[in-house]
């Protein structure tokens, strides 16, 4: 998530620059022994009006507790903040924080730890969660993050353009395909009812989609040790089948998030691939579409995606009180995640996904098999959502699809890059 998303990102309090932020104050009191909890997100558009509602609810249910939430800009700025009041000890109660940036965000100086003890008193344990979701919370075996939910790459199909390709089953959906050439019989099937593109894809950074099929070549990245392992052939055959969908006019050449997003609504694709966080735009356009997980193209079942995580950014001076009512905020929100999933994130606390209110979501349940397979971005200090290495791979892999680089240039620009960061010390 490296560009922005005007659709998804924009800040919900408008033009206020860095320190501007929308906020929702509870009728807590502040002083003496009252409990208090400031939460600082990053949910713009849709996401921060569903999650404004929320909190709606949880102020009225919490009358004990001074409530007050902020949104705060997508990305670098955001974390930027984060880790400048962190660093200072003077960080609020409760964050957002990416699964996939935990590692590299310093966390055992710039998080405090998440009592154990009081989450469990608040009914949530490991076992409510997928048990490599709950490890990747775990740093030097204390825990740093609590999982909300998971956003994988996933697969959109307008359901009428699909039927007249004959991709639907009995049931009303797409039929799973297997291999690369079932992928691109699909895609032509679908060009040929479209007369323009099979499916829209966001080509000014294609990252999801290559970590996606790099992923199912089952391609490394980084070893334990942190060094670059990338495997060049199967990172090649990835960028070659991306380069191949553009050349044969199955795919946009070029295109940002916008228009990734604009060609699937308005019908010049009949798929598209994307995250499953435009679900609420199209849902609102009330066109004729569900989703699916992203097709197993290669060897394995791996889907890239992250996971939004509730942390404890670092306080000088944290009060018990007001420690124990934000694990008290983030039980609650964890048990009412039926209606943060509505948004389209697949709920992380399995209680809910086993639920009927989260099962009873059409299309949002219908891509939830796939959570176990979320293949998260690499553990570096410039990884993760919104972070440079989603950057450099934009720089490097747009021109496949645009033809100013062969994947192979493409290829070692991209390596170059990640070279130059592995060489440049974390900045927290």
């Amino acid at each position: 998530m490296t560009v922005h998303r005007p659709t998804r990102r924009t800040l919900l309090a408008g033009a206020l620059g860095l320190a501007g932020a929308t906020a929702l104050t509870g009728c807590g009191s502040i002083g003496g022994s009252g409990a208090r909890v400031r939460e600082w997100n990053l949910f713009g558009g849709g996401d921060g009006a569903r999650l404004l509602q929320i909190h709606d609810k949880f102020v009225a249910e919490h009358k004990d507790i001074a409530f007050e939430a902020h949104t705060l800009a997508w990305g670098p700025p955001f974390y930027t903040k984060l880790a400048m009041s962190a660093a200072g000890g003077r960080a609020p109660e409760v964050a957002t924080l990416h699964l996939s940036r935990l590692r590299g965000f310093s966390p055992t100086t710039m998080l405090d730890p998440i009592p154990l003890d009081l989450l469990t008193k608040a009914g949530i344990t490991e076992q409510d969660f997928l048990p490599e979701t709950w490890q990747r919370c775990l740093v030097d075996g204390q825990l740093y993050a609590v999982p909300l939910d998971q956003h994988p790459f996933v697969l959109y199909y307008n359901t009428e353009i699909c039927e007249k390709a004959g991709l639907l089953g009995p049931d009303g959906r797409i039929k799973p395909v297997k291999g690369v050439d079932a992928f691109l019989e699909m895609l032509k099937a679908v060009k040929d009812v479209t007369g323009k593109f099979a499916a829209s894809v966001e080509t000014t950074n294609p990252w999801r989609l290559w970590w996606t099929l790099y992923g199912q070549l089952e391609g490394q990245f980084l070893d334990e040790s942190g060094a670059l392992v990338l495997d060049d052939a199967k990172a090649l055959e990835a960028l070659q089948l991306m380069a191949k969908l553009a050349a044969d006019g199955l795919t946009p050449k070029s295109a940002d998030y916008a228009a990734l997003v604009a060609q699937f609504s308005n019908g010049d694709a009949g798929l598209s691939f994307n995250g499953e966080w435009e679900v609420t735009t199209y849902q609102a356009a009330k066109m004729p579409f569900s989703m699916a997980p992203f097709p197993v193209v290669y060897d394995v079942a791996k889907f890239a995606g992250d996971a939004h995580t509730f942390v404890m950014p670092h306080q000088a001076n944290r009060r018990d009180e007001d420690t124990a009512a934000t694990v008290e905020y983030i039980a609650w929100m964890l048990k009412n995640s039926a209606d943060w999933a509505a948004g389209g994130h697949i709920p992380a606390y399995q209680p809910v996904v086993a639920s009927q209110e989260y099962l009873a979501l059409k299309p949002q349940a219908e891509y939830r098999s796939v959570a176990p397979d979320v293949l998260y971005d690499p553990d570096a200090w410039f990884s993760g959502s919104g972070a440079q290495l989603q950057n450099e791979a934009g720089a490097a892999f747009s021109g496949v699809y645009s033809g100013a680089s062969t994947p192979r240039q493409a290829l070692d620009q991209f390596k170059a890059a990640t070279r130059k960061l592995l060489d440049t010390p974390s900045p927290v």
